[in-house]
């Protein structure tokens, strides 16, 4: 028991809180919703047991731990904890699947204005100006959208 007032626990079941009171470490009298939710969930005579069956510096975290699972069960009353790890691990995937696009954007981006600057370097080993005039006069030039060549002839029969 904590100074003279009972504990939650103690509060909610209307019971004299004693001295070797196992909740009253761990539900304090102001913080009378953390045992009610608990004890919803779990129930006062369970709670109990898991208590008195672990170590002192282990039951603290066993409390924090029943608190997190009791609050998620009566959110979600089918899956409870497991389905709100399931919900972040969702977000966690989509998240990553973001990053991947975003990171893949960026080397796009970066790519092409890589390729920007080398095009736009003059090259001093290039020749600035080719000459591709021939003296070859039997070339014939085919249009891809008609079928005949520029010298009027059909190319195709």
């Amino acid at each position: 028991m904590v100074g003279s007032s009972p504990c939650a626990s103690c509060k909610l079941l209307r019971r004299c809180c004693a001295k070797d009171c196992v909740f009253a470490p761990y539900f304090p009298a102001d913080d009378p919703h953390k045992f009610a939710v608990v004890h919803k969930v779990f129930g006062d005579s369970n709670v109990s047991k898991m208590l008195q069956k672990l170590p002192l510096h282990q039951r603290a975290d066993a409390v924090s731990s029943l608190v997190y699972e009791a609050i998620a069960r009566v959110r979600d009353p089918v899956y409870g904890c497991v389905g709100a790890i399931s919900h972040l691990q969702n977000q966690v995937s989509q998240l990553q699947m973001e990053l991947a696009v975003a990171q893949a954007d960026i080397l796009c981006i970066q790519m092409q204005q890589h390729h920007r600057q080398v095009v736009d370097k003059p090259n001093d080993d290039m020749p600035q100006s080719l000459d591709f005039t021939s003296s070859n006069d039997n070339i014939v030039v085919y249009d891809s959208f008609k079928n005949e060549s520029i010298y009027g002839y059909d190319l195709l029969s």
